[in-house]
């Protein structure tokens, strides 16, 4: 679709200038891309799942289905959100336009936090793999981690190369990589399922449903290991992020954004049960699982083929550079909405006059990264550490994001007088959705904090508590700065309310 070359209306003079229009030339299916890329599921079904076996034991699958009502609920937020607009500030549009222009202004740096925190987390995890693949071939046996950081920055050199052209072409790669890796890891899982089924498993173990119960954890544990299944599916709402690209938005972003969700639960749900399984219900099971340098690809070399083995794991790096390529897809989306409103350097609000993306703000988001990663690096620390820290530190900022725009979801639906023309009222009866939405994310945040970490486990915290601080300093040291913002928020073209010919069904 051409975009019309006059500034949008209503729009302040000055304010959106030549080459600062997005394209809107996606389908609904590249929406999900770049939502299915950003959570991708192959990647954490290779590593997370770990983490929640540490807390939880064999319960891995209660805890992620558990995780999936969690995301549903807040699925709900999103997709009534953005049935009412389409902005590529994502949370920083909803919030902005439901709470105010200050509270957007947060929830908008905070989600870019996380999605900047995930972008090293994403390509530290596709430098792991590619070291790992070294060491296994014979090229380099036993590469130092350094290396780790290396082919980390040889990804995040793609990664750049592909944001900073357009979002159809980059989505493209995010669908089929991650569609191709999933569809294999699927295979993985029926093949093993079948086994444990028919009895003919290696060592013996067989089809188990106690992984779905607790033993030896009271529900307060549980509940601590959906952290780690929120973690899973975090970035499943960065279809958001490209309200002003898609022909359709007001349906396709919220099609993607459920169906995205959807899917991830039925995935790590049926996954993590069989992973379970397939390693043994028992204590010393357990602890094979939750030391697996691959899960997927370990259970495919042992139980199908070696060189399957090899293929998932070449699957994982390409999954983990696509989810890196989503990150800074979503993350420079945001600075590009932040910095068009005045709340960030100018320079970052232009668009390419040829790609049609914010090419600027794709330089900004993988030059951060890469300094933290080099900083990280200079100081020695491990790669998996720098991992864990910056995965926990995304995933709680993510958390406060995610309340914010509940918080004006419910505002907006059941507290903000009739709905606007064109645009179906919801049932009174849905208010329990995002309450039980709210309640779930302010337990888990409690439960992650509280009591504060000691040692090395208290930098993924320290980082989101202090980026939260940051953020809030300088928002609230800026009135004027987030006055005129919001002047420009409501103005926004996307945040408008929406046409009768955008009505919802």
């Amino acid at each position: 679709m051409t975009e019309p070359s006059s500034t949008p209306s209503g729009t302040p003079s000055g304010v959106v200038s030549h080459g600062s229009r997005l394209k809107r030339n996606l389908s609904v299916w590249q929406a999900i891309g770049v939502s299915l890329a950003l959570m991708a599921p192959s990647m954490a079904a290779n590593i997370n799942p770990q983490g929640t076996a540490s807390v939880v034991g064999r319960a891995v699958p209660l805890a992620f289905a558990l995780a999936t009502v969690g995301v549903l609920l807040i699925a709900y937020t999103f997709v009534r959100l953005s049935q009412r607009f389409s902005h590529s500030g994502s949370v920083y549009g909803f919030v902005g336009v439901t709470l105010g222009p200050r509270t957007g202004i947060i929830a908008g740096w905070l989600n870019a936090g996380t999605y900047l925190f995930y972008g090293v987390v994403t390509s530290m995890a596709a430098g792991r793999f590619i070291n790992d693949l070294v060491s296994a071939s014979g090229l380099w046996p036993d590469a130092p981690d350094f290396m780790a950081y290396v082919f980390a920055w040889v990804a995040l050199a793609v990664v750049w190369f592909l944001a900073s052209r357009q979002a159809k072409g980059g989505t493209r790669v995010l669908f089929i990589t991650e569609t191709v890796t999933v569809g294999l890891i699927l295979i993985v899982t029926v093949i093993v399922l079948i086994k444990l089924l028919s009895g003919s498993a290696p060592q013996g173990p067989g089809f188990d449903l106690s992984v779905f119960s607790v033993a030896g954890h009271d529900a307060s544990t549980v509940f601590l290991g959906i952290v780690f299944g929120f973690l899973s599916f975090a970035g499943f709402e960065a279809a958001a992020t490209l309200g002003e690209e898609a022909r359709e938005p007001k349906r396709d972003i919220p099609r993607a954004i459920l169906g995205t969700a959807i899917f991830g639960g039925v995935f790590f749900v049926v996954v993590t049960a069989v992973e379970v399984m397939a390693y043994g219900a028992d204590q010393a099971g357990i602890k094979t699982f939750i030391n697996s340098g691959s899960l997927i690809g370990e259970l495919a070399s042992d139980w199908v083929a070696p060189w399957l083995g090899v293929l998932i794991t070449i699957g994982a790096t390409v999954s983990a550079a696509a989810c890196a390529l989503a990150t800074v897809v979503g993350s420079s989306r945001l600075i590009f909405a932040l910095s068009r409103d005045g709340l960030g350097p100018r320079i970052l609000a232009d668009v390419h006059d040829r790609h049609g993306v914010p090419h600027r703000a794709v330089t900004a988001s993988i030059a951060v990264i890469f300094v933290v990663e080099l900083v990280a690096m200079i100081f020695g620390a491990p790669s998996l550490q720098l991992f864990i820290d910056s995965g926990t530190a995304g995933t709680l900022i993510l958390l406060i994001a995610y309340g914010l725009a509940t918080v004006g979801c419910v505002k907006l639906l059941f507290f903000s007088g009739p709905a606007a023309p064109g645009v179906k009222p919801v049932a009174r009866w849905e208010l329990v959705i995002p309450v039980l939405a709210m309640l779930l994310l302010a337990y888990t945040l409690f439960r992650n904090v509280v009591p504060l970490p000691s040692g090395s486990a208290l930098w993924g915290p320290g980082l989101s508590i202090a980026m939260l601080v940051i953020v809030l300093v300088v928002v609230l040291a800026r009135p004027a700065a987030a006055r005129r913002a919001g002047e420009r928020l409501t103005r926004s073209e996307g945040l408008q309310p929406a046409e009768p010919s955008d009505a919802q069904h």
